[in-house]
This record gives C-alpha cells, sequence and structure tokens, in this order.
C-alpha cells in the first residue's frame, strides 16, 4: 500500500449535504472513506470494460424445474463452461422454484457471454449477472 496523501476536494454546498446525508446512510465513519469507495467502484467498472481481463462475478437463476428439460439444458450449458464456473449453488425455493447461483471467474468476455446464454434460456424466470474484480489491482 502507498504513502496516504490528503488532498481536497470543491463541492457545491447542496452536493456536499446529499454526499453527507448517503454516508450517514451507509453508515461510513469518514468522508474520506466513502470516496474511497467511489474510486475503487469506479475502478472496478472500468475493468469490466476490458473484455479479456479477468473478472469475477456472480449469476442468479430463478427457474420452473418441471419445465421441459430446463435443468438439463441449464446443465448442459455449464459444463460447456466449466473453465470458468468456480461453483454452483442450488436451492429448491418451493415445490416449482429452483435458486441456483454460479460463482464465476474469468475473461470478461467469457463470463458476459455464459450469463447471457442462462438468463435467455427458454424457461429461466429471472437471472441476474452481478460483476466483480478479482481483487488483484484494486489497493
Amino acid at each position: 500500500m502507498g504513502q496516504t496523501i490528503r488532498f481536497g476536494v470543491s463541492l457545491d454546498s447542496e452536493l456536499l449535504e446529499k454526499f453527507d446525508a448517503l454516508c450517514e446512510e451507509k453508515c461510513y465513519q469518514t468522508r474520506s472513506e466513502a470516496i474511497r469507495d467511489l474510486i475503487r467502484n469506479t475502478l472496478v467498472q472500468k475493468e469490466w470494460e476490458d473484455t479479456d481481463r479477468e473478472i469475477a462475478g456472480t449469476l442468479t437463476l430463478v427457474y420452473d424445474h418441471h419445465k421441459s428439460d430446463l435443468a438439463q439444458r441449464l446443465t448442459e450449458i455449464q459444463h460447456d463452461a466449466h473453465d470458468v464456473i468456480i461453483s454452483t449453488i442450488h436451492a429448491h425455493l418451493d415445490h416449482d422454484n429452483c435458486l441456483e447461483v454460479l460463482l464465476l471467474k474469468g475473461p470478461g468476455t467469457s463470463i458476459r457471454t455464459l450469463g447471457q446464454r442462462l438468463i435467455s434460456t427458454k424457461g429461466v424466470k429471472h437471472g441476474k449477472l452481478t460483476l466483480t474484480t478479482t481483487g488483484k489491482d484494486i489497493i
């Protein structure tokens, strides 16, 4: 970790009031902690723009397991992408619906493609891909 450097930021008073309210709502002890998180989030989002860069993420799916061969189709797609799937969690939400969460790590393009293939599979009720960083380049 590098040397801590102090710097000043000029803000409109109304914007600062809103920022302070956000800091309180999110339980930040200081404005500095909130600003660090904002900077880190922006840097992580920039990582996602590099399609070849290794990223991590989760893919959450909700589906009716009674749909014809849906579970089998989802499993086949996952087997085709075994190189980017770290782990899966499967839970039965009720008699009909299942929740599946995939932990992913790999090239951005591969992660996005897998997410889109699974989410768009006929019978999937809801899907959400959430991307994050592997943390290698975040301070």
